[in-house]
């Protein structure tokens, strides 16, 4: 019985010491968003985009609306992007930013659609504490639209993937491409 009690007790320490450990966060770069403006890889200045509630809700549908400005989820495998393989660029639903492209979409298997980076440095990560858990929030850089979450269990080159909503974004083909 004393060594079972023993057992208990260093396993007991053990767990304790590893849930003191910070989380591994996905090596992406975080910013708080922030007035003012948003560079580019290229280092011309983006201007942030600023609406009240009231303009995003003329400008957006109410579905967009719940997602880019009240940090909503659509619900996995419903989403109009999640098994898509068109080729082209996916859009800010709000504001016409490029986000990913389809040459870095993968299959997570999530019911999301998955990417492994973004273009350029048009999408930014933020900290989100809610729902009791600590992960890294995806925004677009110009609008500060939710577009969803980065994980680091993604595919290489980056290990990362960033689990996005299909509401948040659209895609426009590239050049000679039909939508199937």
């Amino acid at each position: 019985m004393r060594h079972l009690l023993s057992i208990i007790s260093v396993l007991t320490l053990s767990l304790s010491a590893v849930m003191a450990e910070e989380p591994a966060t996905p090596p992406v770069k975080k910013e708080e968003p922030k007035a003012g403006a948003a560079t580019d890889q290229k280092g011309p200045k983006m201007a942030k985009i600023s609406k009240t509630d009231e303009e995003w809700k003329k400008s957006l549908t109410p579905e967009q609306y719940r997602v880019l400005r009240q940090k909503g989820t659509e619900r996995a495998f419903s989403g109009e992007y999640a098994k898509s393989h068109d080729k082209g660029t996916y859009q800010c639903a709000g504001c016409g930013t490029e986000l990913f492209s389809s040459d870095t979409k993968f299959d997570s298997g999530t019911g999301w659609p998955s990417f492994f980076a973004p273009v350029k440095d048009n999408v930014a990560a933020v900290t989100d504490d809610t729902h009791g858990m600590k992960r890294t929030e995806v925004i677009c850089a110009k609008c500060s639209g939710h577009l969803g979450h980065v994980f680091d269990d993604g595919p290489k080159p980056t290990n990362l993937r960033y689990c996005i909503n299909s509401v948040p974004i659209k895609l426009v083909p590239k050049e000679g491409e039909v939508k199937k």
